[in-house]
């Protein structure tokens, strides 16, 4: 449900693959939803971007004021080997992804749920693999491990915003650098049907906003986090290139990271 393909795309052909889900987590239920939009350049080359979006329903707050646009990845990938089973050589890609602060992220008044970016270039280096197992019952088993480290520039701050800053605010801040892992496998029941586990593992270094209020100086460190969740899923695919996933991603309480359960849906549709 999270693994991230290490097969690019041919030539010409595009993948659309929609999701929404729910975070829910403490008082807040963050409706969201994010869409991959990848075109094949070359067989080796594929391109994209991945817009977002989303909603906060907060218990005893004030809710988001309506639909809010999240960043916007841009995103590259290259195909270092293709897939061949019987001779043992694994899907390998490298990716670079930019996200670009679509988002709001500060100034957010008296609704700091409207909050959806980070308002800082991020830039992402990921490594991909891919393989499948026969199984002795004949079914196959493809299993993916992800890798991604990435770098966030510093923005300007102002006011309320998702760093935990208040009105009268001026200042700097920058999301902490973080590195994820996920070890993916799909097993495939039938032709059409296929069951996913994801293992998830994210650690953040400290976001931190720096700058005055009310002529104060003012210095905000989030702290490092850590997490380890999974994400068992269920695919269906009714043609070769139309498939539908729903799935629940599970984090229990971390280093810094409320426990939080993740529904979600997806379908993709390869052109």
């Amino acid at each position: 449900m999270l693994a991230n393909s290490a097969h690019t795309l041919p030539k010409g052909h595009m993948l659309i693959e929609s999701y929404l889900y729910d975070a829910i987590s403490g008082s807040t239920n963050s409706v969201n939803s994010l869409t991959y939009l990848l075109y094949g350049a070359t067989d080796r080359l594929t391109l994209g971007l991945v817009p977002t979006a989303g909603h906060n329903s907060v218990r005893g707050g004030e809710d988001s004021s309506g639909i809010q646009l999240g960043d916007t990845q841009l995103r590259a990938q290259y195909g270092l080997t293709s897939l061949d089973a019987a001779r043992g050589i694994p899907d390998l890609a490298i990716a670079l992804i930019e996200t670009v602060p679509t988002g709001r992220h500060d100034r957010l008044g008296t609704r700091p749920s409207d909050g959806f970016g980070n308002g800082a270039y991020t830039t992402a280096l990921a490594f991909y693999s891919q393989m499948l197992f026969w199984m002795p019952n004949g079914r196959l088993l493809r299993t993916r491990l992800d890798l991604s480290q990435s770098i966030s520039r510093r923005t300007a701050v102002e006011d309320v915003s998702v760093y935990g800053t208040g009105t009268g605010f001026r200042g700097h801040a920058r999301p902490g650098n973080a590195f994820s892992a996920d070890l993916a496998f799909e097993y495939s029941l039938t032709r059409n049907w296929v069951l996913a586990l994801d293992v998830i593992y994210n650690h953040g270094n400290e976001a931190i906003a720096r700058g005055t209020r009310n002529g104060r100086p003012v210095a905000l460190n989030s702290g490092t986090s850590d997490s380890l969740g999974f994400a068992p899923a269920v695919e269906f695919s009714w043609t070769p290139n139309i498939g539908v996933l729903g799935g629940v991603r599970i984090i229990p309480k971390g280093h810094n990271v409320p426990a939080s359960l993740t529904p979600a849906i997806a379908i993709n549709y390869v052109l």
